[in-house]
């Protein structure tokens, strides 16, 4: 062989070699903490941890320091990890690839697909973690958007780029909810994120509650409750991120987050693996760091919005616990979702009396406005005297105003009620609720 050929023949293969510097190793692993002499990295970096055989790789994130060590979390499993793995720094932290390509996909926490339709065409690739729209580039919430839910578009009415909150226990309809706003919402683009679910339950959302009609126009980004605490977390960064990338992009997005409690347990447990002190029942000081962080990266920006409803799960139906608390004094509102309601089989069990959107006066006509507090006073009254009606205590003509509570209460109720497969236009629930102003 001609030594030009040798030469050729070398040249490619070591165009093929991967010429990586090993700057860090793997000391200690302690329950779910990987500890690192080395690298060379800063928080919320990414890392390759190589096992023995080269041939796996495990992607963590850096999360901590102690003393002369790195702490990093795994974005996988660790059964094969042990002493003397080597850790390489990417350089970078965690992002997503991003298009339009995404509509219709299904993702897993750190934006792969988890569908079978192969890999998604990018077109920008956005960091997990940003900073939230300048306070004063913000355009004002002024427009009503509409999601096909009489109750919510006629007495609770949203507008673009505002921030709920659902706040429900388990087993009293916060997911059939969701899936009814997805399917009818006038919303360019839904991002919808299901952090810490059962992994029945999520085929049952895609394919009961969201439909091929809603999934069509939306990206859903599941991590379900078996995996890494981290991955669970980056889910919700992750949902974020594909928001403010249409968002970016001119649209108005409405991004619906199922649950921030798992996200919030998916931090302490981050919390408490790297030394935190636990605080408020249990939940470490970076849970409630994370929570305004999180949700004020939602709302509008200098072009489109992002219409955020986040649901809270809340325990025992405290509505006055940690993470319901904290979440609650942040958003523009909270729908309130009853057990007493659902038991009756009114759906959507929404308690009109405990939940309230901030910015309805702002967005709607003083017609409606009027309407809706005329609906709110009626459930007031029928509310304070309910427990004398249903025990046969109270005499009609004993108070005018629970008189005519009892007469309208019928009414309103059926205004209240929805069909799963019902979808009200905005200006039909408009008429409806106007009509019926006038009787009560």
């Amino acid at each position: 062989m001609a030594a030009g050929d040798i030469f050729v023949a070398l040249e490619g293969r070591l165009s093929q070699t991967e010429l990586i510097r090993i700057n860090g190793r793997v000391v200690q692993v302690v329950g779910l903490v990987i500890e690192s002499q080395g690298p060379d990295v800063q928080i919320g970096d990414l890392c390759e941890i190589r096992f023995r055989n080269r041939q796996t790789v495990l992607r963590a994130e850096v999360v901590g320091f102690r003393t002369n060590r790195v702490l990093m979390m795994p974005l996988g499993e660790l059964s094969d990890i042990g002493p003397g793995c080597d850790v390489l720094s990417m350089g970078r932290p965690l992002g997503v690839n991003v298009s339009h390509a995404l509509l219709g996909r299904v993702l897993d926490g750190l934006g792969n697909p988890l569908d079978s339709l192969g890999p998604v065409p990018a077109s920008r690739y956005y960091p997990l973690t940003s900073s939230p729209p300048h306070p004063l580039r913000r355009q004002m919430v002024e427009h009503p958007l509409s999601v096909g839910v009489k109750v919510i578009d006629g007495v609770l009415t949203l507008g673009q780029g505002q921030r709920v909150g659902i706040f429900a226990g388990s087993g009293v309809g916060k997911s059939v909810l969701l899936g009814m706003m997805a399917r009818n919402t006038e919303a360019d683009v839904n991002v919808i994120a299901l952090v810490g679910e059962r992994g029945r339950e999520v085929k049952e959302f895609l394919e009961r509650d969201l439909g091929t009609t809603g999934l069509a126009r939306s990206v859903v980004v599941v991590a379900t409750s078996d995996q890494p605490p981290l991955v669970r977390l980056k889910a919700a960064l992750t949902a974020t991120a594909i928001a403010e990338y249409f968002r970016d992009e001119g649209k108005n997005v409405l991004m619906m987050m199922d649950s921030v409690t798992r996200i919030a347990m998916a931090q302490r447990d981050v919390g408490l693996a790297i030394g935190e002190p636990p605080a408020t029942r249990g939940y470490t000081p970076s849970v409630f760091a994370l929570l305004p962080r999180l949700l004020e990266r939602a709302g509008t920006g200098e072009k489109g919005s992002i219409t955020a409803i986040y649901s809270v799960l809340v325990e025992g139906d405290d509505m006055n616990e940690p993470i319901a608390d904290a979440v609650r004094g942040i958003l523009d509102g909270h729908f309130v979702l009853s057990r007493q309601l659902a038991s009756k089989y009114h759906y959507p069990s929404v308690d009109v009396q405990r939940s309230i959107s901030r910015v309805m006066s702002t967005v709607v006509s003083p017609d409606q406005n009027a309407a809706a507090g005329r609906i709110k006073e009626l459930l007031a009254v029928y509310e304070e005297a309910q427990d004398l009606i249903n025990i046969g205590a109270y005499k009609p003509g004993s108070n005018p105003k629970v008189d005519w509570a009892l007469k309208h209460i019928n009414s309103v109720d059926a205004f209240l009620k929805q069909a799963v497969g019902e979808n009200f236009r905005f200006e039909e629930t408009v008429k409806q609720l106007l009509s019926l102003a006038p009787t009560l």
